[in-house]
């Protein structure tokens, strides 16, 4: 029995250890309410989730090709065939082939950035981003087409505090909006905003808390347009992250709800989901070569009966 117990002196460095343990988790639990972090934007409280759940899923064929005159300023070209969805009044899903190339040009600065589009199809894609001061910043996003009654235009006032962020929304049709998060501890952030429609005589208020930590991240928000979303992420490892999803709209009785992974490896990185509605997707985006990217997407949806497979090369 003797041999079993620590010498007094050994015994008494580990009770000193487990006791300076147990008083930096106690000094780690404190929360300094006077230096707490900047959350992220309000409309980017779902970021992690929709990362892996929602990524940009096409069909066709794609190719996008990106050419740097300088450190500020490229251009790109993007080619896109494939087909496009119709209305119809039946079940199963029309498609007609289709083709558009997109010239863009790029100028990209740590305090500017300016990103035009122009589509074969007569759209015209526009986006600002300027940083007043250190601490407010402009974004400007508009798209002009054929179409009566489609263009429209958006105008954002980002601005971020020491603890909590407020944003200020301008849009056409007498769009008026306004956000505001706040940080109330380390971890955890509540916000809430308002909108007012003018052109379409509605108006709304919505609430949304999200809480992160290194492992894991929960947002929960909920309108009054009667959308009810709540999502989760379990970062498993810095290469793997599992994600899911719950979307109620109260209104239309509508639901749905998806599990997803997000998978980066050496050379590509995979998404893939499943939902309550039997529509499975899988994105991969391989690296082949420095500037050169292949990408392979996918979408069956069996209740539908539409599947969407696409391929595409990204150069630059």
């Amino acid at each position: 029995m003797a041999g079993l117990i620590p010498p007094p002196s050994q015994a008494t460095a580990i009770l000193n250890d487990a006791a300076s343990k147990q008083q930096k988790q106690k000094e780690e639990e404190k929360v300094d309410y006077m230096n707490l972090p900047c959350p992220i934007p309000y409309e980017e409280i779902h970021r992690e989730a929709f990362m892996s759940l929602k990524p940009e899923l096409f069909e066709g064929l794609r190719f996008d090709f990106t050419k740097g005159l300088n450190q500020k300023f490229s251009l790109s070209h993007s080619v896109m065939m494939g087909p496009t969805e119709i209305p119809s009044q039946s079940s199963e899903t029309i498609k007609i082939p289709t083709a558009h190339y997109e010239f863009g040009a790029n100028f990209i600065d740590p305090e500017l950035m300016l990103i035009g589009r122009v589509m074969t199809d007569g759209r015209v894609n526009a986006r600002v981003k300027c940083d007043l001061t250190d601490n407010l910043t402009l974004k400007a996003n508009a798209q002009l087409t054929n179409e009566p009654h489609m263009s429209h235009g958006m105008l954002n006032f980002d601005y971020k505090g020491k603890d909590y962020r407020g944003q200020f929304q301008l849009g056409n049709g007498a769009l008026l909006g306004a956000s505001y998060i706040q940080s109330v501890t380390r971890h955890l952030a509540l916000g809430g905003e308002v909108f007012w429609a003018g052109q379409h005589r509605k108006s709304g208020i919505g609430y949304a808390a999200r809480y992160e930590t290194d492992k894991m991240v929960a947002t929960g928000q909920v309108a009054s347009t009667g959308m009810v979303v709540m999502s989760y992420v379990q970062k498993v490892s810095e290469k793997v992250s599992l994600a899911s999803d719950f979307m109620y709209n109260y209104m239309s009785n509508d639901v749905t709800s998806s599990v997803g992974y997000d998978y980066i490896l050496r050379q590509c990185r995979l998404r893939g989901k499943i939902d309550s509605n039997g529509c499975t997707a899988a994105y991969l985006e391989e690296r082949l070569n420095m500037g050169l990217n292949f990408i392979l997407s996918a979408e069956l949806d069996h209740k539908k009966k539409d599947y969407k497979f696409g391929f595409g090369l990204t150069v630059g």
